[in-house]
């Protein structure tokens, strides 16, 4: 029995101390073996982690969706990579395909380097940061500026009580930004022409910049002139296409034009009033072919018009290299949207050698915070409280992954503000509305003050680093 049992003893043993010895060869060859490393999860696909002050983090991983510690939130634009590659193949084929972009990049000799936050140009990277409070915001009263905002925008003229997403202010990460001035935004656009061009959330933004500059007041050296820029009421229309005010003062313009697609659209039966609408996918807005020359600075945007029900709504039908589209993958609207920035993108780039002085951005989407529903389907946007999703972002690419791709390898710029906007669900009109139908939540637009002004803020760092570049 002694014996039997001294056997076990020696046969376990050995057996342990050759597990140990595979043990030990397996972990260095799987330091040393290129090949297994290669079954590791990627880096990129970020995971939610608390800061210091045990907020959640907003953390974006390759599939398009937000992670917080309150589950996922969806983004308004899904990271379909295999889409976007189906559509760039497709693309290559059609003769119509817009023009090839040019080499025309913009320089960065000379410019300061930040410390860690520094994107491929060597420039910060303002979508990477945090959400802090600060006591001296809004930079303007939502009481005042009834000259420029619109009043179903200005919550502080709704029944709402709670203004603490008034205080919050963006922070980068590891680099400085720029405070925005008055006295030094109107300088850098001495002379100079800005233009919002896009649907009702570039209109929020143009609004948002109008009284950042002027404080909500109104002035005799702001002027009216969309007539230069042929933005006038048209005849039985409750609006014009836009507008365009001129300050005398540094001889700067800022203007609006209001194009949901960003892309050119013409009746197709001049005569008959109930007609449809050429919507040409690969066409820039008229607007843009007519006065870009006048233009020092250029934001585009679009996205949340790009839906069936928007398209049959105003009888848009889809054009490309001037006939009725028969591509199969253009008739799906996501894809005839990518398709669309694409072509507006390399668009302005082509133009950027006819144009040096022109400094052109292209804004990624302002995402939606629908719960429950959608906005005719009892969706709605409760919260409140600011940062209770998430207070920081850490990824380094964008979130709209059709803007950033746009963008890539041109002289046009992604002013990026999808992913800290994404964090800001307590900031729209939500149930406020004084215009909305009883029980539709708006969780699509912003008070102002609110998001927007960080937009423009990180605009104006923009602008100031260019200076800095050509100074």
């Amino acid at each position: 029995m002694k014996a039997g049992f001294s056997i076990f003893k020696s046969t376990a043993f050995s057996l342990l101390l050759i597990v140990l010895v595979c043990a030990t060869v397996l972990v260095w060859a799987w330091q040393r073996t290129p090949l297994l490393s290669a079954f590791l999860p990627p880096d990129s696909l970020l995971q939610l982690s608390p800061d210091k002050d045990n907020q959640p983090v907003l953390t974006v991983g390759r599939n398009g969706t937000a992670e917080t510690s309150t589950g996922l939130v969806e983004a308004e634009v899904k990271h379909d990579q295999k889409m976007e590659t189906n559509l760039k193949t497709d693309v290559q084929i059609m003769e119509f395909a817009p023009p090839e972009r040019s080499e025309n990049t913009s320089s960065t000799t000379g410019k300061e380097q930040y410390n860690e936050n520094v994107n491929d140009q060597g420039s910060c990277n303002y979508a990477k940061g945090k959400w802090v409070l600060d006591d001296s915001w809004p930079l303007y009263s939502g009481f005042h500026c009834n000259k420029w905002l619109s009043r179903m925008w200005a919550c502080r003229l709704m029944q709402r009580k709670d203004f603490t997403y008034e205080k919050l202010r963006w922070q980068p990460k590891n680099c400085q930004m720029e405070e925005f001035e008055v006295s030094k935004f109107l300088e850098r656009m001495r002379d100079k022409t800005l233009a919002f061009v896009g649907d009702s959330l570039g209109r929020q933004q143009f609004q948002s910049l109008m009284c950042m500059i002027t404080g909500g007041k109104e002035s005799h050296g702001v002027i009216d002139v969309g007539k230069e820029y042929g933005l006038v009421m048209p005849h039985g229309g409750s609006r014009p296409n836009g507008w365009a005010y001129w300050f005398s003062s540094t001889n700067t313009t800022v203007l609006y034009y209001w194009s949901t697609c960003l892309c050119d659209l013409e009746p197709i039966n001049t005569t008959n009033p109930e007609t449809d609408y050429a919507m040409h996918l690969d066409r820039p807005p008229g607007f843009l072919r007519q006065f870009l020359h006048k233009l020092d600075v250029l934001v585009l945007n679009t996205g949340h018009h790009w839906n069936r029900g928007k398209l049959k709504a105003n009888r848009w039908v889809m054009y490309v290299g001037g006939m009725p589209n028969t591509n199969r993958r253009l008739a799906m609207i996501g894809d005839a949207k990518n398709f669309t920035i694409h072509s507006i993108v390399n668009w302005v780039n082509s133009q950027l050698p006819k144009h040096p002085h022109l400094k052109a951005f292209y804004r990624s989407i302002s995402p939606r915070h629908f719960v429950n529903g959608d906005w005719n389907t009892g969706g709605s946007c409760d919260n409140t409280t600011p940062m209770s999703i998430g207070k920081e972002v850490l990824q380094d690419e964008s979130s709209d992954y059709s803007a950033g791709n746009a963008v890539k390898g041109t002289g046009v710029k992604l002013l990026d503000i999808t992913a800290l906007s994404q964090l800001r669900d307590e900031g729209h009109i939500s149930h406020y509305s004084t215009t909305a139908s009883k029980g539709v939540h708006d969780c699509l637009h912003w008070c102002l003050p609110g998001v927007p002004d960080t937009w423009n803020e990180i605009l104006f760092a923009h602008i100031s680093a260019t200076s800095v570049i050509n100074s």
